[in-house]
Order: structure tokens, then sequence, then C-alpha cells
């Protein structure tokens, strides 16, 4: 039985707690804006915090400062902030994206990397960064910073619709199902990826190197004016989706019978999850088990509503990603550590004893 399902944490899952859940937003907002100072103000050259904020405040032109320091200024505003602002755009994107996947496929083990959508993802960005300059390089021409974002995301929308069309029989997805047709997809990417790097030179195996690892290091402001508005509004419609997502957890007949419009619901969650894992795949690359992790703790503090778990998920995600990042770079400088991996020695655990607690009620 699916871990979301009423007849396990109540009728309408987690209203009982809201009153947590209200608490834990705002706990978790404070928690990531002192963490993203922190990150701020760590690393081979530091800053202190009343210089970041005011250097911040400057920049913004709410204080006047005649002590800004060249130095401080580019490390600040060419390094550290674009870092630190990718990182939570990441993080949130995969945590709204795994809350809304759990909430379509009705059990708490869907998320962007178990059912194959950051497969999917990479493999288009793969095939972008090996053949783009010989097959696309007209369309690379037109579309220019947005060509790997764009096949990002029709690789990972393809991934998902394929999943999903497998895993769903009558309404229904079961754990086992999702999880092999998510085992298969991830197999054929992988595959794929793997050919990728056979073929690639040296500098694009250099890069498909690097964004298999995953880092937040990589995109700077340009990149960001393509990923934020992607990131932003997708999470933003996600968020707009928590009463119906919160109806269908009943199955698809109630959701419908209390006018949710089922199928269009479906298609919604599938393309905007796969634009937002697409975009922030393409500059980041395989970031595993956020979307994950990120949701099913905070259902596991105020319940399966999902009015709390979709942005709790975006909050925690934006953290987890954050803390991750700034232990990669600093647990063994002046060398960095791949956030990917981070995040896969923490997830895989986690992911283990999830399914640990859950065997019984899944009949595993």
């Amino acid at each position: 039985m699916s871990a979301l399902n009423p007849s396990v944490n109540g009728a309408l899952p987690g209203l009982h707690r809201i009153p947590v859940g209200r608490l834990l937003l705002p706990t978790l907002a404070i928690a990531l804006l002192a963490c993203a100072l922190f990150a701020l103000c760590t690393g081979a050259y530091s800053l202190g915090a009343k210089q970041v904020v005011v250097l911040l405040l400057a920049k913004l032109g709410l204080v006047q400062t005649d002590a800004v320091s060249m130095q401080d200024n580019a490390v600040l505003f060419s390094l550290r902030l674009p870092r630190v602002v990718f990182g939570i755009l990441v993080g949130a994107g995969l945590g709204a994206c795994g809350a809304a996947l759990q909430g379509l496929f009705r059990n708490p083990l869907a998320d962007p990397t178990l059912i194959g959508v950051m497969s999917g993802a990479g493999l288009a960005a793969a095939t972008v960064i090996v053949l783009g300059a010989v097959w696309i390089h007209g369309l690379s021409r037109i579309l220019g910073p947005f060509t790997l974002p764009l096949a990002a995301f029709l690789g990972g929308l393809a991934a998902t619709t394929l999943v999903y069309r497998v895993a769903t029989s009558e309404g229904r997805s079961p754990v086992a199902l999702m999880l092999l047709a998510g085992i298969a997809v991830n197999a054929i990417a992988e595959a794929g990826i793997g050919l990728f790097t056979y073929l690639a030179d040296d500098q694009q195996l250099r890069n498909l190197s690097a964004w298999r690892l995953g880092s937040v290091a990589g995109p700077g402001w340009r990149e960001l004016s393509v990923v934020a508005p992607v990131v932003v509004l997708s999470v933003a419609a996600l968020m707009r989706m928590a009463k119906p997502l919160n109806a269908l957890v009943l199955g698809e007949a109630p959701a419908g019978h209390l006018g949710v419009d089922v199928q269009s619901l479906k298609r919604r969650v599938i393309v905007l999850t796969a634009l937002c894992t697409g975009a922030v795949t393409a500059y980041c690359g395989m970031i595993f088990f956020v979307g994950l992790m990120a949701p099913h703790m905070v259902r596991l503090v105020c319940g399966s509503d999902n009015r709390l778990v979709l942005p709790g998920g975006a909050l925690l995600g934006a953290l987890l990603i954050v803390v991750a990042d700034t232990v990669a770079r600093t647990l063994v400088a002046p060398a960095e550590l791949p956030i990917g991996v981070l995040t896969a020695l923490l997830g895989a655990p986690f992911f283990i004893a999830l399914l640990l607690r859950n065997r019984r009620e899944w009949g595993m």
C-alpha cells in the first residue's frame, strides 16, 4: 500500500499537523538564509558576515560605503553569489519536483532520479555536448543559451512520460512497477551517455565527466538568467497544484468527483517536472536523491498535505544543496568534492531506510 494513501497517514493527509507545518516553513526559510550567508562568507578567501551584508546592501543601493575592496566585490559577486543562488534554484527545483511526482504517483519513492527524469535529461544534454557542434550547429546558433536546457527538458519529458505509461495501470502506479520502469529508463539513458563518453573528444570528455559528477560551480549570471525564470515559474505552478494533488491521494475517480481534471493534472505535473529538472540538470549535472529526501523529510514532520510538502520540499531541497556545496568546497580545500557524490552518499542510505521502513506496507 502506498505510503501516501489516506488509510496510512489519516483522512486527508497531514491536515491535523498544519500548525507544525506553519512553524516548519518559516524555520526552513530562516535556516536557508543563514546557511546562504555562511556559504557566502566561507571559502579560501574569507569574508565577514557584516562585510557580506554591507556589500549586498550597497549593490542594491540601500547603503553608501566607500570601503569596498575590488577583490571582495569580485569574490562575492562573480564567484560566490551566483553559485549560492544557483544552488538554491537547483535544490528548490528538485525538491518541489520530487514532492509533485510523489503526489502524482501516490507513493514516496518517486523522484526525478529514480524514475528516469534526470537520466533522460542527462542523455539529451550529453547529446548536445558531444554532437551539438556537428548535428545541430544551426539550431544552437538560433537558440543560443537555451539549446542545452531545451534539449534536457525534452529528454526529461520523454523519460517521465515513458515511465508513467509503463508504471500506471487502471489509475494506479505500483511501487515495484514504477521502480522497474525507472531502472529500465535509467539503464537506457546511461548506455547512451556511455556511448557519447566513448565518442567524445578530450574537451567534451572533461565536460561530460564534470557534468556527470554534479556541480553548482559553473553557471554565472548569464546562465542564471536562463535557469532562474524556468525554475521559479515551474515551482510556482507546481505550488498551485497542491489542492488537486491532495484530492488525487483519494484515487483518480474520487478526485474527478471532487472536480479535479485528473488527466490535465497529470500532463501539467509531468511537463513542469521535466521542464524544471531539465533546466537545472543541463547546467548542474547529475545531483542525486534531493528530490526524494527533501519532500519525504518534510512529510515526516508535518504530514502529507501538499500545501505544506511542496513549499517545504523546495525550501529543504535548497537548504540541502547549499549545505552540501559548502561542505564540498571546504572539506578538502583547495580542491572540491563533486556535490553529486555527497548527495548520493547521503541519499542512498536514506532510500534504503525508506524501503526497510515501508516494505511491509508495500508487500516487499
